[in-house]
């Protein structure tokens, strides 16, 4: 593990706009910087980077976060693989946390691994490009391919020579270690002899999410019957074949960016496709296509483009792998080519813009693919039929979101031509595992589980509080440490029991303000976000006396949670209005008015929960149905009726506090 002295020398160090600078040009706008997102195609600047918050949002895809947070998102790099890109950014050593023997020894050996990995590569690039056997051989066949010299040098494509041991004896001499060759899956070691698994094929690298060589796929070019024509690394510790896609390291920042992956079968179609201009292109190597790997294209986007060969067998192959990507929660689209035809060898018989529109006007909605390519076989069958549609809905059920099953079930419904309610039972039933549990027919709607929708009241209500609580966060990361002089209304009690208003005046930070009013009232956040981001803010607050830093405070938060700060941070200069003392203008700043609704918010927070207690009492007044303690109920209904006209007197006065 990298050890906290070195985050923390990473965080103090790294500045955020030249990060960001390295890939993204900004200009300067204000106190600020601006730019085009590089996370959507836009025209008109809506990236912006603050230097004195140390934080960037995008405003037209809602990211946002520090300097951490970009490398993640853009580069799509892991926590301790950013915090190790800008610790060589900046010259800082990386110190490593003290680990056990056993950890050492594992460390030691996956980089031993990922070193003979990286050596092997190299070793069959050159030898692609500069032998005798690797040019007449391996380079024509990939020429043929109609692969360009670029496109070969950007995938290090190479060529293991047909000997026994060409590629183990030149690593050996070298200095690589037989036991990490034979580890790789790069030697095959037998008794006392050893020999190339890879002998006389051409060589795919494959490469993680960050770059690193993990293992081979190898393609002979001969036509011996006993050898596999394709060949892959076996399983290690660097290489998993289940967790890996080929070509996703080059096409990771096109799938961000176009918010789509096109998943294809084979090295060669990913490359092909992606030397024609279609970068956000990816393969499962060969393999079944499993969940890890969806999840893999889930970090980039939740959009796929499943593209299959034009024979029977690759559009029965698309069926298979739907129903996990449906799992996953993502979108699905599929496009079958022409008879005949696969996306290397169509991708090479067209232009950019053929294959474009191709793709657009074929790619079907996952349902409409199914009904499409089954409809045919059950035509005239009524019993095939039946079976047809309980396949589509199966699929359906393992949608996770309520509103998208709804949706597919209506459209499966629409293209099959029979009743939602038929369709909405069967799901009901395959969703609850065979449990009968039968929609009444006026239902839209299954009651098996399904969401129901807030009523329109309630809604207003959750974004009311929402809205409050939004506020709160927004003064504690805005003005938190400004002094302020806070009036406010105190009641004592007479000798007679009256109430006597009075006035006080305490100078406190906002932040304290903040966190004794809601400490002394035992208000808790409803949004999960909020409950989490809350405490967080009050900690870091105490420990930085008052200032908010909040690259640091990314180390704390969740990325979903970072980027809702990033967005409120940034909401107040969105509506700033910048040089109007040029013209003579003086517009009062928002920091001039912080005091006043601080008070303002947290008198409505207070007002809304006393509102929404007092609702609560009602209901039980209305039904009878009072505890068993009548007297003490009535008590609290008492208290909390005054409180609410306090409250209530208390937010209609016009308080002007005074801003030191």
């Amino acid at each position: 593990m990298i050890s906290k002295t070195t985050i923390d020398a990473v965080f103090e160090t790294a500045r955020v706009e030249e990060v960001i600078g390295d890939f993204v040009q900004l200009k300067k706008s204000g106190s600020n910087f601006k730019g085009l997102s590089p996370f959507s195609d836009e025209r008109t600047p809506s990236f912006m980077v603050s230097p004195v918050k140390q934080i960037w949002k995008d405003f037209s895809s809602g990211k946002g976060g520090n300097a951490v947070a970009f490398l993640m998102e853009h580069e799509h790099f892991t926590y301790p693989e950013a915090i190790k890109y800008l610790a060589k950014k900046y010259n800082i050593e990386v110190e490593e946390t003290e680990q056990t023997d056993e950890q050492k020894e594992q460390a030691n050996e996956r980089e031993s691994m990922y070193v003979v990995s990286e050596f092997a590569k190299d070793y069959f690039h050159k030898t692609l490009i500069n032998s005798e056997q690797g040019k007449a051989i391996g380079l024509s066949y990939f020429k043929e391919r109609g692969f360009t010299e670029e496109t070969i040098e950007k995938f290090q494509l190479g060529y293991s020579p047909d000997v026994w041991d060409a590629f183990t004896s030149e690593a050996i001499r070298k200095g690589y270690k037989l036991e990490f060759l034979e580890k790789t899956g790069l030697t095959i070691v037998k008794e006392e002899k050893q020999f190339d698994r890879f002998k006389g094929r051409v060589m795919f690298p494959i490469h993680s999410l960050s770059g690193r060589v993990l293992g081979f796929g190898g393609r002979i070019l001969t036509n011996e019957k006993k050898a596999a024509k394709y060949l892959n690394s076996p399983e290690s510790e660097i290489y998993h074949k289940s967790k890996v896609l080929y070509g996703i390291y080059y096409a990771k920042q096109a799938i961000a960016k176009e918010d789509n992956c096109y998943l294809v079968e084979g090295y060669t179609d990913v490359i092909q496709l992606h030397q024609l201009g279609i970068e956000n292109v990816v393969s499962s190597s060969g393999t079944a296509l499993t969940p890890e790997q969806i999840r893999l294209i889930n970090r980039l986007t939740p959009n796929i483009t499943v593209l299959f060969d034009g024979d029977a067998a690759g559009q029965r192959a698309s069926l298979r792998g739907i129903d996990l990507i449906l799992e996953q929660g993502m979108n699905v689209k599929v496009c079958s080519f022409p008879e005949g035809e696969d996306p290397d060898s169509f991708s090479k018989a067209h232009t950019l813009t053929e294959v474009e529109d191709f793709l657009k006007e074929n790619a079907k909605d996952f349902i409409q693919y199914k009904a499409s390519l089954l409809v045919k076989e059950a035509q005239g069958d009524p019993i095939k039929k039946a079976g047809l549609v309980r396949d589509m809905v199966e699929s359906i059920a393992k949608i996770p979101d309520v509103i998208k099953r709804e949706i597919y079930v209506q459209e499966c419904a629409r293209i099959m031509d029979i009743k939602e309610d038929v369709l909405f039972n069967t799901l009901a039933q395959i969703r609850n595992k065979g449990k009968k549990e039968v929609a009444k027919p006026a239902e839209k709607r299954p009651s098996g589980g399904e969401m129901v929708p807030l009523k329109n009241e309630e809604k207003i209500k959750f974004e009311r509080q929402y809205e409050l609580e939004q506020n709160i966060i927004k003064l504690l990361i805005t003005f938190a440490k400004e002094p302020v002089e806070f009036v406010d209304l105190v009641y004592d009690e007479d000798e007679e029991g009256k109430l006597i208003e009075r006035e006080e005046k305490r100078e406190l930070i906002i932040y304290e303000k903040i966190y004794l009013d809601l400490q002394e009232d035992e208000v808790e956040f409803a949004n999960d976000d909020f409950k989490k981001i809350y405490p967080l803010l009050i900690e870091h607050l105490t420990q930085e006396e008052g200032e908010i830093k909040l690259d640091k405070l990314g180390e704390l938060l969740e990325a979903a949670q970072m980027e809702k700060i990033s967005s409120i941070a940034f909401e107040p200069e969105k509506h700033e209005l910048h040089a109007w003392d040029r013209h003579e203008i003086y517009v009062k700043t928002l920091k001039d008015n912080a005091g006043l609704e601080t008070v303002q918010t947290l008198l409505n927070l207070r007002h809304f929960l006393i509102q929404r207690k007092m609702a609560e009492f009602g209901e039980q007044l209305k039904t009878g149905e009072l505890p068993e303690n009548a007297q003490e109920f009535m008590e609290d209904f008492k208290d909390y009726k005054t409180l609410e006209v306090l409250i209530a007197k208390k937010r209609n006065l016009v308080i002007m506090p005074f801003m030191r």
